[in-house]
């Protein structure tokens, strides 16, 4: 089918809850996609980071036919052989001390929520239901209820009251407003260390040090949601990495399946982990051997091939290229390893109406926050890919 023919089909029958560039995708290979066409594309998306490690790795993919000759899913109702030593090496690779496997990032999210209320009660001795976690504005989580519930965008909340109550909102960044925040009710605080959905958005240096010194002062979990951020993008293993601090819960999730199956995970320190209880928390897929299979591989690879490292110093290369560029439609570009974010002037057009022109010309990316184009690019592309690439981004923004 045409590619014409197949959106019409997805706008027929799909629910209207995306709003995707006209390109029908139907092959790929590490940073390389086709359509239905044939026509050829670099993907600057990279999955929204699920995709790290390229389409169709060889070696994901190795792992995954292996393994569906073997047992797919057996449920948390039996072990399964995949499970434990993808913990254990899921929590050796990061040094923390247990793993609670789920599927989305949403539900990682989730989660980490509920070990910090029920921490708040079993240790901080928080009265339940009065336990209150801190967030930051402009974040995102995902779309469950409780996650749009401490959302600052209006299109995620509208018509999906009554929401979940005991979050509370300071400013990304602040770290004085994040201190005064604080009460004896408070138990968690959970930041993203880079904004991505919100616009590839930095905190200031020094940031994520100082509010891990806040909430180990006082007695309160620092919940870092790595779950775009982590597994490399930034040029380090994880993004607090870059500060030298540890969160007391990190949320991983999307490229940990390797770009092939949704799995999620929660690390976090055996005090906090054991206010779980057979039947407190729990996911069908969660921990199933498939999923745990790609994802041991996916370890393996990071341990051997670094990635991180070779995004770190092509990330530094790609952001001089940007800065240095004098465009009457941009006014501002940042980012750290491969994730960049580029402000488009309004006058100039919308962030969407330049990811259309940039697809037309072979490369894919999204925008967010309606004026930021995010280019993240998968961290195996290589060199000579992606500097064409950039170099494609640079003649689109400096055309009239």
């Amino acid at each position: 089918m045409r590619s014409e023919e197949l959106i019409a089909l997805a706008e027929q029958y799909g629910a209207h809850n995306y709003a995707p560039l006209p390109v029908v995708l139907a092959r790929g290979d590490n940073a390389t996609v086709w359509d239905v066409e044939g026509h050829a594309y670099t993907d600057f998306l990279s999955g929204y980071s699920a995709l790290n490690f390229g389409h169709s790795n060889p070696r994901f993919l190795a792992a995954a036919r292996e393994q569906l000759n073997l047992l797919t899913l057996s449920s948390r109702a039996f072990y399964n052989d995949q499970f434990g030593p993808f913990c254990h090496e899921l929590c050796s690779l990061f040094g923390y001390e247990t793993a609670l496997v789920m599927n989305s990032g949403a539900e990682a999210v989730e989660t980490a929520l509920k070990a910090a209320r029920r921490w708040a009660l079993d240790v901080k001795q928080i009265p339940d239901g009065e336990a209150e976690i801190i967030v930051m504005d402009n974040n995102f989580s995902g779309r469950t209820i409780s996650l749009i519930s401490f959302s600052t965008s209006a299109d995620y909340r509208r018509g999906f009251g009554p929401l979940t109550p005991g979050f509370k909102i300071v400013p990304f960044g602040d770290v004085a407003a994040l201190s005064s925040a604080i009460t004896a009710k408070t138990c968690a605080v959970m930041f993203e260390p880079i904004q991505g959905e919100g616009g590839v958005i930095l905190p200031p240096i020094g940031y994520m040090r100082a509010i891990r010194e806040i909430t180990r002062r006082e007695n309160v979990l620092l919940i870092a949601d790595e779950i775009q951020t982590g597994l490399g993008r930034t040029g380090a293993l994880l993004c607090c990495d870059h500060e030298n601090i540890k969160a007391d819960i990190v949320i991983l999730g999307k490229s940990l399946g390797g770009g092939i199956v949704p799995i999620s995970a929660i690390l976090a320190g055996r005090e906090i982990m054991n206010v779980f209880n057979p039947g407190s928390h729990g996911s069908t897929f969660g921990g199933n051997p498939f999923a745990c299979a790609i994802a041991r591989e996916v370890i393996r690879f990071i341990q051997q091939t670094r990635p991180h490292e070779r995004a770190a110093v092509l990330g530094k290369q790609v952001l001089t290229q940007l800065q240095a560029l004098k465009s009457k439609h941009v006014t501002a570009v940042r980012g750290q390893g491969l994730m960049i974010g580029i402000d488009i002037d309004p006058r100039s057009g919308s962030g969407k109406d330049f990811c259309k022109k940039l697809m037309h010309s072979g490369i894919l990316c999204k925008d967010t926050r309606a004026q930021t184009l995010r280019l993240a690019p998968p961290l195996t592309i290589p060199e000579s890919q992606l500097f064409s690439g950039i170099e494609t981004v640079l003649n689109i923004l400096q055309a009239p």
